[in-house]
């Protein structure tokens, strides 16, 4: 599959730095399992990728990613349950292949980075904000448990207390922020966020490419040298959590904008 194939992505190409965008701004470009199959499969594609050295992750429109779709189910609640649980891992496989990248990898985030968009931000190596972006894990308050492996991404960033106000609290973090807790490298005005970022793109892509790809990997390596052994369960904790009564009386107030009250069944 080239890029002229896929629906919700494109990619494009510029001597040793590559831009993917994630295109479905209609949804502000929310994550459903068609919009992350594309994305993973991109991101795999650059490992027969010589050329690339830095790739930048960006969102058309006015979002970086609101996040899962929670508007559209697809297929993934008509299976049975052992495919549906493969199925609901493809965030988790994407944002693993992110991770994995030998490319250096910049998130240039506008808007909204919320629950998943916020997951593939932190994947990044580096993320640039624009004025007007913000973080958030609504997860929370529709009753579930944040998953994709990416609560160690967070910790690593800023600490186990303002994780705990972004994953437990569900606290909306903007730009300066985010910045001063380490969550971006840099924030500029958002009609410069594209610049600075291929800017950056440009610092790393002259670096020796074989040297900066092993450093990075060596960096990750330690960072979340324990992920794996502690996350491989997030997303059987998602499903468990989606089956409570809290979770459903979380879905009624979210649609009907109530305040639940909640059981703790």
């Amino acid at each position: 599959m080239n890029s002229t194939a896929y629906q919700n992505i494109t990619v494009a190409r510029d001597h040793h730095i590559a831009t993917l965008t994630f295109n479905r701004s209609d949804k502000a470009n929310a994550l459903n399992y068609e919009h992350l199959s594309e994305i993973e499969h991109a991101v795999l594609a650059f490992r027969d990728d010589p050329d690339t050295r830095v790739v930048v992750f960006t969102g058309a429109g006015k979002h970086f990613s609101s996040g899962a779709d929670l508007t559209d189910r697809g297929e993934a609640y008509k299976v049975p349950l052992v495919q549906r649980r493969r199925r609901m891992r493809m965030g988790e496989r994407t944002i693993e292949a992110i991770l994995d990248m030998d490319q250096i990898t910049i998130a240039a985030w506008n808007g909204a980075a919320m629950g998943g968009g916020a997951c593939v931000a932190t994947a990044c190596d580096f993320r640039i904000g624009a004025d007007n972006c913000f973080m958030q894990y609504p997860e929370i308050d529709i009753g579930v448990n944040l998953m994709w492996k990416s609560l160690p991404l967070l910790v690593n960033l800023v600490g186990p207390a303002r994780s705990k106000r972004l994953v437990v609290g569900g606290e909306r973090v903007h730009a300066s922020q985010l910045e001063s807790w380490g969550v971006l490298d840099e924030v500029v005005p958002l009609d410069e966020l594209l610049v600075r970022a291929y800017d950056m793109a440009q610092h790393y892509a002259a670096k020796p490419p074989v040297a900066a790809q092993m450093i990075k990997a060596s960096t990750n390596q330690i960072a979340n040298a324990l992920n794996h052994a502690i996350m491989h369960m997030d997303t059987d904790q998602n499903m468990f959590s989606a089956s409570t009564a809290d979770r459903a009386a979380a879905i009624e107030a979210y649609l009907n904008k109530t305040t639940p009250t909640f059981s703790g069944n």
